[in-house]
Order: structure tokens, then sequence, then C-alpha cells
């Protein structure tokens, strides 16, 4: 653990942001762990918005979910933009990147998927363990992953119009896991 002051005019020079915080960190990319057979874990297919991508690390960390899947087409977990958007989140939620089928094909978690026709959210008990998978950002789950999601859940709409297309992904996802907890005591 090595501190290093630098002036503003290095910060400036060594960051990717036009106006940097106050402070970097340099760390290792980790060795990825093995994927959990139990608990809540979140799977993504096809991400490619590193903000999104970012934001879903720091929700599965603000949510207790310690393993992130990703297909091997999301983004890139170590791209500086996911990195910022984790806020330090990614040094602690495991991100692997596996084939998404395979794995989901393997797994005896139930598996649920967030589709605009599922079952409403709100209207069931959901468990404490399982796989949540939350799909591209222009075309949802794909329908390879489609065909292994065993529980199909929506977060229904309430505006009275009911035009909005969708929610965007890490926005879902965070109601999804929201509901996903609610009940459990910390």
């Amino acid at each position: 653990n090595k501190i290093e002051i630098i002036t503003d005019a290095e910060l400036k020079k060594i960051s990717a942001l036009t106006t940097p915080n106050t402070c970097l960190a340099l760390f290792s990319i980790p060795e990825e762990k093995p994927i959990a057979r139990t608990g809540l874990i979140v799977a993504l297919d096809d991400i490619r918005d590193p903000g999104n991508l970012g934001t879903i690390i720091r929700l599965c960390d603000w949510f207790g979910i310690a393993h992130l899947v990703c297909s091997e087409n999301c983004v890139d977990a170590y791209n500086p933009k996911v990195v910022q958007a984790t806020m330090g989140s990614l040094s602690r939620v495991n991100v692997v990147y596996t084939n998404l089928a395979d794995h989901l094909s393997k797994t005896k978690l139930p598996v649920f998927g967030t589709f605009m026709d599922g079952e409403n959210i709100y209207a069931g008990t959901l468990p404490k363990d399982g796989i949540i998978v939350m799909g591209n950002e222009a075309n949802g789950i794909s329908e390879a992953i489609e065909q292994l999601v065993t529980n199909k859940i929506a977060i229904p709409r309430f505006g009275n119009l009911q035009l909005t297309e969708s929610l965007n992904v890490a926005t879902a996802a965070a109601i999804t896991l929201s509901e996903f907890r609610r009940g459990l005591s910390s």
C-alpha cells in the first residue's frame, strides 16, 4: 500500500477523466473465482454499455450478490468507464466471463429472466437462491438464453398511457434485485 502525493497537473495527465477526482488507485486484475452453486447470482446477456455494467456491478455489491456471470460478448469489466462506474465495487464482486448458455444449461438453480410479458415480479414470492438474467440494452434476452429461463418475470408499468417501451437495464436490475432481497434480514 504505497501512497504517493502528486500535483493536480500530474493527476490530470494520468487520469482518463476530464475532471479527475482527488485520487487514483492502481490494482491488479484478480483471478476469477469459481461461480457459486447456491445463493443469488446475476447473469448478463450481452450488456454493451460500460456505464450499465459498472452500475450493475455496484448494485450487486449493494445487494450482496458475490457472483456476476457475463456472456462472452459483454463489455470488459476493466474498461475504464466500467471501473469508474463501480465506485470500488469491482473489487468485491467476482465477475466471470463465460459461455452463458453453457453455464445456464448446467445449473440446478432456477433461472429468472426479465421479459415484458413475464409474471408480475410483485405478485409472487421470490427465492433466496437463483440466477437472474438481464438482457442486452437494445434486444433484451437473446432467444438462445430465453430457452434456458425457467421463470419469466416482469416489472409492470403503472403509467396511464403505458407507452414507455422498456426500462434501462441497470434500472431494471436495481428493481429486480431489490424485489429479490425484500423481506430478507441483513
